[in-house]
């Protein structure tokens, strides 16, 4: 078997595949790298590509490794934190592997070599995103991530990027055996998806090699916007989403019988960076979450994952409802959303939507295949807003891990016209002057519940019907012959003598049989007015464990740092499998968000969450919340220390960044090796006695002379210089400074005199 560590030199190897998977593969290795594209003056291309590395997931099988998974990954701290994609570095059953490999480039032009190992940090599997830290050389040494100083890149405002703003995506185009890729393209569209709202993904024109999932996609001005993501569906018949590597069975050749890495098709979706943010946040201050005495995030799934009752909207109202139900839109519409229903998914259910506009498939509103990122059973929506929908008869076709999983048509094109239409459902408790009051979509357990929608062109003597379900299954059905105004807004109730129970609620009105709305609420908690009381009373608790959190007094600051904590509650009338929500957050910035199915029993005492950090709490303003359907339902929250984090802990190393190129002083070529050492202020050339703690940062020059510092330097500080390379005389220098109003970052050009 082949071991990671022959890949140093020569990375990978050239097999031979059947003709089938060696065409996808040539088509990865033809694809245009960094020379072809002219990146403008503000793009920083040599350190986003010193930032980039490519991450392999392997098993351990005696001193060999196995690579199970592939994909790229970005640094986004000088201490080595990576963002990638979570699919290829959380064990799952695609990808089992228990080491994490990075390998770097230190020339743009040549493959990455292994250069380190990596454990993960934070993952977030419903956004297919994962944060790994650098924690050991890849011959296993431990590493102080105190004394790293890798390139890094920045992250941008997703909010800013526009439609056809210039792209620049960056990554690994093959399976590592060459040189990192740039491939330019634009924004096309936003998608939206309840996991993120309106810019759930950022649709791109750029066609982006699937082992790219995982990479950086950045502005003109070189800042991290959004992530590749693609989810390869490796069951398919014709195995065109995988590819075989080493020679795992011993056979002495790569082929259809070895191991197979998922490597994804084509890439036109990017996850916004802004969706990292809770995750860097987590990881830079070490912080962690454990919702304790619960089930998984899914818990158990015993059928196969289905989409049904599909239908469109053209808009998205409070609690991710559709605003009505259509069959047809006008000329014009920039809003357009297809709802249906799920059941069975998991976090490795691979899902995907193709759009075609009179049968041609559209890629700017289809999505390429991603992990879902919603819950085990539900109501989705996928669609945009804010961008024009073409006239044309459209096709939404879903499919599931790779199958046809449900098709829905609608037209859009000619004139408005006044179609009766019921719009904009929501739910309450009603007063005795029959207004509906709540929040709409969360109610308290009770025998009576109200839903209030508007109505238009409502013809008189239309048969209206409407059905209520409860947990999927019908409760009640009322048919009524319309009488009244054609315009306006309308009530109707639905009433149970036992009660209505816990659980999902969900009304549709038909329109002489047409569906016409549909909209969903939660029962939960008791009525405390017209508000649910669900989770109750919770509280921060300092204390040894769990079980003394239990029988703990509540507090409210804390003076003295501690490495955990707990927040304790208890709750009353929730059904098991209702969607809810714990978000934490540290200052205002949320560092931790989950939306879970609830897995406990409808009432109890003592629900535990445990806060901690192997590195102690840092100081700061800590803050629960729960919600259900979007709406706060608890909140507590807590201050320790002076209440506040310490200044800069979330903001990337700032300062002035200093490269150049070192050559022979005779014939002008690049130097490779050369040592380029910079000392702390503390010490002049004279002192320096080769100690680590005299050293303020080190680069080697690369096969081409060129180098970068990568930790950055401060305005005004003195810095002492010492560059030697074998064979040439030693270059040093005292007393060195950067200035502020300077360019930045700074190019060297070094000429050396041989010895």
């Amino acid at each position: 078997m082949t071991k990671i560590s022959q890949f140093s030199s020569v990375f990978w190897k050239r097999w031979t595949f059947n003709s089938l998977i060696l065409a996808v593969l040539m088509l990865a290795l033809s694809w245009p790298g960094s020379a072809q594209i002219d990146v403008p003056d503000t793009f920083d291309l040599r350190r986003i590509q010193s930032a980039t590395v490519l991450v392999m997931q392997a098993q351990s099988e005696g001193s060999n490794l196995i690579v199970k998974c592939i994909g790229t990954g970005t640094l986004v701290s000088r201490d080595g934190l990576i963002l990638t994609n979570a699919h290829h570095v959380v064990q799952s059953e695609e990808c089992q592997g228990d080491t994490i490999v990075i390998a770097i480039t230190s020339n743009p032009d040549e493959p990455p070599t292994p250069e380190f190992r990596a454990e993960v940090e934070q993952f977030n599997s419903g956004v297919d995103l994962a944060l790994l830290r650098i924690t050991r050389a890849f011959d296993g040494r431990l590493l102080d991530r105190s004394k790293l100083a890798l390139p890094f890149v920045d992250l941008a405002d997703a909010s800013s990027v526009d439609l056809d703003d210039t792209i620049f995506v960056v990554g690994y185009p093959g399976i590592g055996d060459n040189p990192i890729s740039v491939v330019q393209g634009t924004i096309t569209a936003f998608t939206a998806e309840p996991s993120g709202g309106e810019r759930s993904w950022l649709k791109t024109s750029a066609p982006i090699p699937g082992t790219m999932s995982g990479g950086g996609a950045y502005n003109r001005h070189g800042k991290l916007i959004g992530i590749p993501t693609t989810a390869p569906v490796t069951n398919l018949a014709f195995g065109s989403n995988c590819q075989p590597i080493q020679d795992t069975n011993g056979d002495g050749s790569v082929d259809e019988n070895d191991v197979c890495i998922p490597v994804g098709g084509f890439i036109n979706a990017l996850r916004p960076a802004d969706f990292a943010r809770p995750l860097i946040r987590a990881a830079s201050l070490r912080l962690n979450v454990e919702p304790l005495g619960i089930g998984g995030d899914f818990g158990v799934v015993s059928g196969i994952p289905t989409f049904r009752n599909l239908f469109f909207s053209p808009a998205v109202i409070e609690g991710d409802q559709p605003s009505t139900v259509v069959s047809s839109l006008p000329t014009g519409v920039d809003s357009l959303y297809l709802f249906f229903d799920y059941e069975n998914m998991t976090p490795e259910t691979v899902y995907e939507l193709r759009v075609s506009i009179n049968g041609s498939l559209s890629p700017i509103f289809s999505l390429a295949p991603v992990r879902w990122s919603g819950g085990r059973n539900g109501t989705w929506y996928i669609g945009s807003s804010g961008q024009r929908w073409p006239d044309g008869v459209y096709e939404f076709r879903l499919f599931i891990n790779g199958a046809d999983a449900g098709t829905a048509r609608i037209t859009i094109g000619g004139a408005a016209e006044p179609k009766p239409s019921i719009s904009n459902i929501t739910f309450g408790i009603e007063d005795i002057n029959e207004n509906i009051l709540g929040n709409g979509f969360v109610l308290p357990t009770g025998n009576i519940a109200a839903a209030r929608f508007i109505h238009r062109n409502i013809p008189e003597g239309s048969t209206i019907t409407y059905v209520w379900y409860y947990n999927g299954g019908e409760l009640r059905r009322v048919d009524e012959t319309w009488n009244g105004p054609a315009d306006g807004a309308r009530t109707t109730r639905i009433e149970a003598v036992d009660g209505l129970f816990p659980g999902n609620y969900r009304l549709e009105i038909y329109l002489d049989g047409r569906l016409s709305a549909r909209s969903e609420f939660v029962v939960a908690g008791a009525q405390e007015g017209v508000l649910p009381v669900v989770f109750e009373q919770p509280y921060f608790a300092a204390a040894d464990s769990p079980a003394d959190a239990l029988v703990s007094n509540p507090i409210t600051s804390l003076t003295n740092r501690v490495d955990k904590l707990y927040v304790v509650f208890d709750w009353q009338r929730i059904a098991p499998g209702t969607l809810w929500t714990m978000r934490w957050s540290v200052d205002g910035n949320v560092f931790f968000e989950r939306t879970l199915p609830w897995n406990n029993t409808e009432s109890g005492t003592g629900f535990v969450t445990q806060l901690f950090s192997p590195e102690g709490l840092p100081d700061g303003t800590y803050q629960m919340d729960l919600f259900i359907n979007g709406f706060q339902l608890a909140t507590s929250s807590l201050s320790i220390g002076i209440g506040q984090l310490p200044i800069d802990r979330f903001a990337q190393a700032g300062g002035i960044q200093l490269r150049g190129e070192i050559v022979d002083g005779e014939t002008k070529q690049g130097i490779p090796g050369v040592t380029f050492i910079m000392l702390t202020e503390e010490f002049s050339v004279s002192d320096f006695e080769w100690l680590e703690s005299q050293i303020f940062a080190m680069a080697t020059t690369d096969s081409s002379g060129r180098f970068a510092v990568d930790r950055p330097l401060q305005p005004e500080v003195p810095y002492s210089i010492i560059i030697a390379a074998e064979g040439y005389l030693p270059i040093s220098a005292d007393g060195v400074e950067v200035s502020e109003d300077g360019p930045n970052p700074i190019e060297l050009y070094i000429e050396l005199t041989r010895d």
